[in-house]
């Protein structure tokens, strides 16, 4: 009997964000900089330079990000709020206890960055490059991902919800506890061999199946 019975998907743990009273903060991005407790609100980042810096309780909202350099920087117990970017440089970044929302990105590069306990609610990204990534207890609700790029990334306990995700690549992804159950549109490009560890439904299932026919080489015909 405990054989048959079901076994539940580990939810992933959503972070709880309590920003203390905040200082306006007027300038730009720093290399190695150090935001503590700063509030950017409505900033042009765009070109800026902010290699390894760090943000512990900081809110960025309505900021313009195209073509920020923001490569191994920290985000720590933030809220990024109605940010936009093209060409954002977050390769190696560290994301934990960050909550992102109505994010719109196009190309936005976060290969190599670890994202920890972080919830990306609404918005829209472009051809997310989140290759070698590690994601754990990460939560995408009610957002589109469009061509996202997982590929030799690891998941671990992360859920998608009342997301659109369409062009996935999970080429070499290493998946543990991931739940694409709530995902409404799934289109998976590449890497569907590898989805060994994620939940789906029985309708995502007859949606993927002639790609997982591919995959193994079967010819459906009538």
């Amino acid at each position: 009997m405990a054989a048959n019975r079901k076994k539940k998907v580990a939810g992933a743990r959503r972070p709880e964000v309590r920003l203390p009273p905040l200082e306006a903060y007027e300038g730009g991005l720093e290399p190695d900089g150090d935001y503590d407790g700063l509030e950017l609100s409505g900033l042009d980042l765009t070109g800026g330079s902010g290699e390894g810096a760090r943000f512990l309780d900081c809110a960025l909202r309505d900021c313009g990000l195209d073509e920020a350099r923001l490569t191994g920087a920290r985000f720590l117990d933030s809220v990024l709020t109605g940010v936009r970017g093209v060409g954002t440089v977050l390769a190696g970044a560290q994301l934990r206890d960050v909550e992102v929302v109505d994010a719109r990105f196009g190309g936005a590069q976060l290969h190599g960055a670890v994202l920890e306990r972080v919830v990306v609610r609404g918005g829209k990204s472009d051809y997310l490059n989140l290759r070698a990534a590690k994601l754990k207890d990460v939560v995408f609700e009610g957002c589109v991902l469009s061509e996202p790029d997982f590929g030799g990334a690891s998941l671990e306990r992360v859920e998608f919800v009342d997301c659109v995700l369409t062009g996935a690549d999970f080429s070499g992804a290493r998946l543990r506890d991931v739940d694409l159950r709530g995902v409404q549109r799934l289109e998976i490009a590449r890497g569907v061999e590898s989805l060994a560890g994620a939940v789906i439904s029985m309708s995502q299932l007859l949606d993927l199946a002639p790609v997982l026919a591919a995959q193994l080489g079967v010819r459906v015909e009538e």
